[in-house]
């Protein structure tokens, strides 16, 4: 029988410790070496092969094949330098001297030199210090020399001269700046790199140009590449030292009033911390990445490894009578509690490991690291854990200290409490079942109104009593969050090539009379959403109209044939489209090709390239406003298709949460099928396991409807948490429903297993709920949405999954004990349990 096979392997974990304890010892070595090995790079991304079916992805590659090789390759690109001084002028002689003397030292800066482009560092101070030194082509050094000359009185005449006359000065001032003003608490640098230099010359020149500006004084600061991967790294390292003592803290707290015993303490948390290892080891053997979100596995394997330790712990202490030894009671605890810690782990990996469809690296290696880390749970604690229970317990009887400790849940006050979830079953299981069904039901309502965010982006607050915590615990904010929203809230991009670009694809009948009007209607419509960047150097739209009227203003031929076909003299050509692109093209082929992609001497699409003044926090709304442009472009025969890098997010979200209810349906069906075969082959019941999985659905309603309530969206990393709530929504169930049968088969009566059920294994529950949901909430402390999303939703999940199977899965119990034919009790069981 499965039972007498697995209660051998137990036996000999339990006879043989030492030989167990130093075989795992040696394992252990080789498994955490592996740690050294561990890629930490954070992966994000996603896999572009695994959305080549999206329409949006599939029209941007078609821009890119069509319309990408037509590109000038950029002979230069821009790091931005802000001056912010909130309480002053940066307009000022003294401010504009300290931006000249930092383009000086940028310049003397070897590292930073050799990625400049010819152009240089350019700024207001240069074209105010230009006018000062009577010459547009003085150098540096002399335009210092004349900015120094000058009276502050001259200077701000020089200031206000520049601002009138030279339309290049607003570019580099806020948005909302008026040009006769002399005054402003921000302006900003250009930085003009070199786009033919080495990758390497670049990145070093951009994080020397961090530090030069992080280390000057008068309010210098870039948020370039570098800025953030030092705020990452930052991050990182506050949230290890806020979350990891506050998690340690609240275990250590509930393992010892649970435990009310220092070394069941000291040696579940020895198990916690190999299971841990094991994890990142085996990680770094397989090559998997981990990255900065790798905190969330973390958590989640010491929060199951907890659970394992209450269950192994718990029942061996039910397990043991008043004048029995430590091995036997601790061989038959283990083979009991096994049977249901094989299936939590074989579930929750089902559960885990549906996330290998998911198209993000970043969920991909998430749900690898969990399966590993919970499997190695299951390894540690059926083998050290038991051998160095048993060995640090006869130790200490034999030094006289009894080891005899009272189960959780066997208790004055608890035991009462979690009885009267049997009594709701004697009385009133149906009501239960309607109860419960009704309330999983709204959950999943609420799913359609669940709000959509590709990610949920951090605004840099801390909360201040997290910030007046005594070190190294206290958060020490870091400056680039904050000034990253206030750049995005003063300026605009520079140029409409460092804003963001978004493109509308028309295409099909693209040269019928009304194409080009339909088109100036749509990028219209766009224009009045005030969307696009206002500069001066450059126009913010690139389209078919506006590459045409560029090219006849320097070409006489083209522009007649320009003319001729507008008929209703509005610039936009409304007739003999096909005569105006092949004379578009025989005018300036490379400009036409950008903007008009024909097959042979078929035409066929058509390109507007729009440079934005948004941001990703405003994505779902941008695309929005988009796709009713596009849709103005469109007529018979004609479609228009936004095809930028929001219109892409936008389309891979809704992919994944598309996929989302197919992945939890498998992972559903995949479980179901699990546990109906393993209750049928361990305890003789399929339907027994059918029972037990059914709460599943209700545990994901309840998820569902507290993301609803507290305003928690589906992200590309929420989503993650469909399939993970699957694996922890049936944990619990598992142990509830296995140790009712295991009663039942040793005689009990249905009432009277359901109430060993529920107050022992209910008792282990309450522990490993308090433990893992209280190291969970700790991650709601981190001060970023995302993170605080993540561990809110496993924190109602674990909350829901207990109290669904001490409240719920009871009344299920009890009427599948009533109206199935075929009892488990037929079955004599070789290891009886002994009743309270």
């Amino acid at each position: 029988m499965a039972r007498d096979k697995l209660s051998a392997v137990v036996g000999s974990v339990t006879n043989h410790t030492r030989i167990t304890l130093l075989v795992m010892l040696l394992l252990s070595g080789v498994v955490v070496a592996g740690v050294t090995q561990l890629d930490t790079e954070s992966q994000a991304g996603a896999d572009a092969e695994a959305f080549e079916d999206v329409e949006r992805i599939q029209k941007a590659e078609y821009v890119q094949n069509q319309f990408g090789g037509a590109d000038e390759e950029p002979e230069r690109s821009f790091e931005m330098v802000y001056v912010r001084d909130d309480d002053g002028n940066v307009l000022s002689k003294d401010s504009l001297l300290s931006g000249l003397r930092y383009q000086r030292a940028i310049h003397e800066n070897e590292t930073v030199s050799a990625a400049l482009h010819e152009d240089g560092v350019t700024g207001l101070s240069n074209l105010v210090a230009k006018r000062a030194a009577g010459s547009q082509n003085a150098s540096l050094n002399e335009q210092i020399r004349a900015l120094s000359d000058a009276t502050p009185a001259e200077v701000e005449r020089l200031v206000e001269r520049t601002l009138a006359n030279d339309p290049r000065a607003l570019r580099y001032l806020p948005a909302d700046h008026e040009p006769g003003e002399t005054t402003t608490t921000d302006r900003r640098l250009l930085v003009a790199l070199d786009a033919d230099v080495a990758n390497d010359t670049v990145d070093n020149a951009t994080a020397a140009l961090y530090r030069s500006a992080d280390e000057r004084a008068g309010g210098f600061f870039v948020l370039n590449a570098a800025a953030w991967n030092d705020y990452s790294s930052h991050f990182f390292g506050e949230m290890v030292e806020l979350v990891v003592p506050a998690a340690l803290a609240f275990i250590l707290v509930v393992l010892g009033f649970a435990y009310r015993d220092l070394v069941d303490v000291v040696v579940g948390m020895v198990g916690v911390v190999l299971s841990v290892l094991w994890m990142f080891g085996l990680l770094g053997w397989l090559g998997v990445a981990a990255g900065t979100t790798s905190i969330i596995p973390v958590v989640l394997v010491a929060g199951l490894s907890i659970d394992y330790g209450f269950h192994v712990f718990n029942r061996y202490r039910e397990q043991r009578g008043e004048a029995e030894g430590i091995r036997e009671p601790m061989r038959r605890g283990v083979t009991l509690v096994a049977t249901a810690l094989v299936l939590v782990t074989v579930t929750a990996a089902i559960g885990f490991l549906a996330n290998l469809s998911n198209p993000l690296a970043l969920i991909r290696n998430l749900g690898v690291a969990i399966t590993l880390g919970v499997a190695s749970a299951l390894l540690i604690f059926v083998t050290v854990v038991p051998a160095l229970k048993v060995g640090i317990d006869g130790l200490l009887e034999r030094a006289g200290i009894d080891r005899h400790k009272q189960a959780l849940g066997h208790g004055r006050y608890l035991r009462p409490l979690l009885a009267k979830s049997v009594t709701l079953a004697r009385r009133g299981a149906p009501v239960v079942l309607v109860l419960a069904l009704v309330v999983g039901s709204a959950g999943g309502v609420a799913w359609m109104d669940l709000d959509e965010e590709s990610y949920q982006q951090s605004d840099g607050d801390v909360a201040e009593w997290k910030t007046q915590l005594p070190d190294p615990v206290g958060w020490e904010s870091h400056p680039v969050p904050e000034q990253s929203k206030h750049v995005e809230a003063v300026y605009q991009p520079a140029s409409a090539d460092a804003a963001v670009q978004e493109r509308i694809l028309v295409e099909g009948a693209v040269t019928d009379d009304d194409a080009l009007e339909a088109l100036r209607d749509g990028v219209e419509y766009v224009e009045g959403t005030e969307l696009l960047v206002e500069e001066t150097d450059a126009g913010a739209v690139r389209s078919p109209v506006t590459a045409m009227h560029a090219v006849a203003a320097r070409n006489d031929s083209f522009a007649a044939v320009l003319d001729d076909a507008d008929t209703d003299g509005n610039g936009v050509p409304d007739r003999n489209l096909e005569r105006v692109y092949d004379a578009f093209y025989a005018a300036d082929s490379e400009v036409a090709s950008r903007v008009v992609g024909r097959d042979g001497d078929e035409y066929e699409s058509l390109l507007v390239t729009l440079s934005l003044d948004a941001d990703y926090a405003d994505a779902d709304s941008v695309v929005t406003q988009l796709a009713d442009g596009a849709d103005r472009m469109e007529g018979d025969d004609r479609t228009a298709t936004v095809t930028g890098s929001f219109a892409i997010n936008e389309a891979v979200l809704d992919e994944v949460v598309g996929g989302i209810l197919s992945t939890m349906v498998l992972a559903l069906a995949a479980i179901v099928l699990t546990l109906a075969a393993v209750f049928r082959y361990m305890h003789g019941s399929a339907t027994l396991g059918l029972v037990v999985s059914v709460p599943i659905a209700l545990v994901l309603g309840l998820v569902i409807g507290g993301m609803y309530l507290l305003s928690i969206p589906l992200t590309l990393l929420t989503a993650l948490l469909m399939s993970l709530v699957i694996g922890l929504g049936v944990d619990y169930n598992i142990h509830v429903g296995d140790r009712f049968a295991d009663e039942r088969r040793a005689g009990a009566g249905t009432f009277e297993a359901l109430d060993a059920a529920v107050t022992g294994t209910g008792g282990a529950l309450l522990g490993s709920t308090l433990t893992s949901a209280g190291a969970f909430a700790t991650i709601t402390l981190v001060p970023h949405p995302q993170l605080r999303s993540f561990g809110a939703i496993v924190v109602i999940a674990m909350t829901t999954a207990f109290a669904v199977s001490v409240l719920v899965l009871p009344s299920m119990l009890a009427l599948w004990d009533r109206y199935v034919p075929a009892s488990v009790v037929t079955t004599a069981d070789p290891t009886p349990v002994p009743q309270d």
